[in-house]
C-alpha cells in the first residue's frame, strides 16, 4: 500500500514537472490547473518527507533526492501505462489474419513480449511473424507480403505505406574495454585499430557509410560483417572498433563487460525505428501496435540503456507520432 499522500496523480505531476521544469507546462501536460499541480507536489513531498524539486529556481530543477526518486517514478508509471495499454487498447479480436515483420534488433526480449501481447489479443487470428534486418523487412512491406512492419526508416516515402515513428536511435562508437585509454583518446584509437563495418547491403551499413562520406572520413577497407553479433564479438575481442546504435549495443549484452561505448567524435547522427502499415489498414490497429511498441521499448530497452550510458539521455528516446 502506498503511504498516505503518495498518489498516482502526484507521481504523474512530479514526472511532468521534472520533464518541463515549469508548473505552467506541467499543468498543460497533466490537464490540471496550476494550483492543483502545486498542491499535488506539496502533498507528495510532504508524504515522502523530502524536497523533490528546488522550488526557488526557474526553471525548477530536481534535488538529489528528486533525481533518485524520478527513476523509480518513471519505471512505475511505465509499467502501469503498459498494463493499461494491454488491457484496454490492444483489442484485435476482429482480425482474421496478421503478418508482422520486426527488425532483428529486438529479438532478445522485446519481440517475444510483443508477440505474447498480440497473441492474447487475437483469439481467432492467423498470425505470422518474421524477424530480419531492416532492408529485408522494408522489401516485404513494400511488396505487401506483410501487414505491419517494424524497421529502421530509410527516409523514403513509400507509396501506399504509412509510417509511425517509434524510437530515435543515435549512432555511437563501440570498442574493446580499455582500448581508448590505451591509445590515448578516441580519435587515436580510431587510427590505431581498423573499423569493423556493417555489410553495406544492410540499411545500417549504408547509413553509416553515407555519414562518414559526408564528414569526409576515410578508413581502410578490411572488415565488412553481415551478422551483428559477429561484429560485436570482434569488437569485444579488440579486433577493431565499430559504429552502431544503442539498440544494437543492448542486443550484445553478453559482451558488455568486454566493451565500452562512446559518443561519435564527429557530427552526431541517428536513425529512426518506425512501424509501417499499408494505407488499406484501419488506422486504429497500427496506432495501437505502435503505442504498445513505444511502451515496450521505453521499459525494456531505453531505460536499461540509459542506466548504463546516461550520456545518451535526450538522444535515445521514444518518438510520439
Amino acid at each position: 500500500m502506498l503511504m498516505k499522500g503518495v498518489t498516482l496523480r502526484g507521481l504523474e505531476v512530479f514526472e511532468a514537472l521534472a520533464e518541463t521544469g515549469s508548473v505552467a507546462r506541467a499543468a498543460e501536460v497533466t490537464g490540471l490547473s496550476q494550483p492543483a499541480v502545486s498542491q499535488q507536489m506539496r502533498n507528495l513531498e510532504g508524504a515522502l518527507g523530502v524536497d523533490l524539486v528546488d522550488h526557488g529556481r526557474r526553471p525548477m530543477r530536481l534535488t538529489p533526492a528528486g533525481r533518485s526518486f524520478l527513476g523509480r517514478t518513471q519505471a512505475v508509471l511505465r509499467q502501469l501505462r503498459l498494463a493499461q495499454n494491454e488491457l484496454t487498447v490492444m483489442d484485435l479480436t476482429h482480425l482474421s489474419t496478421l503478418s508482422l515483420g520486426v527488425i532483428d534488433d529486438f529479438d532478445n526480449d522485446l519481440t517475444p513480449r510483443l508477440v505474447t501481447i498480440l497473441a492474447e489479443s487475437m483469439t481467432r487470428c492467423r498470425f505470422k511473424l518474421i524477424t530480419a534486418p531492416s532492408h529485408e523487412i522494408s522489401e516485404e512491406i513494400k511488396a505487401r507480403r506483410l501487414h505491419l512492419a517494424i524497421a529502421a526508416s530509410s527516409g523514403e516515402v513509400m507509396e501506399g505505406i504509412v509510417e509511425y515513428p517509434l524510437v530515435r536511435d543515435p549512432y555511437i562508437l563501440v570498442c574493446a574495454r580499455g582500448a581508448v585509454e590505451a591509445a590515448g583518446g578516441v580519435e587515436a584509437m580510431m587510427q590505431a585499430l581498423p573499423i569493423l563495418r556493417y555489410d553495406r547491403a544492410q540499411l545500417i551499413g549504408r547509413q553509416i557509410e553515407a555519414h562518414l562520406a559526408r564528414q569526409k572520413l576515410e578508413f581502410a577497407e578490411r572488415f565488412e560483417i553481415g551478422a551483428h553479433l559477429s561484429l560485436m564479438t570482434l569488437v569485444a575481442r579488440g579486433m577493431g572498433w565499430a559504429i552502431t546504435t544503442p539498440l544494437g549495443y543492448m542486443r550484445a549484452g553478453r559482451y558488455h563487460e568486454q566493451m565500452e561505448a562512446h559518443p561519435v567524435p564527429f557530427k552526431p547522427f541517428s536513425r529512426t525505428i518506425s512501424l509501417f502499415a499499408g494505407t488499406d489498414w484501419a488506422d486504429r490497429v497500427p496506432r495501437d501496435v505502435a503505442r504498445t511498441m513505444r511502451m515496450l521499448v521505453g521499459d525494456m530497452v531505453i531505460a536499461p540503456a540509459l542506466a548504463q550510458l546516461p550520456w545518451l539521455d535526450g538522444e535515445l528516446r521514444v518518438m510520439e507520432s
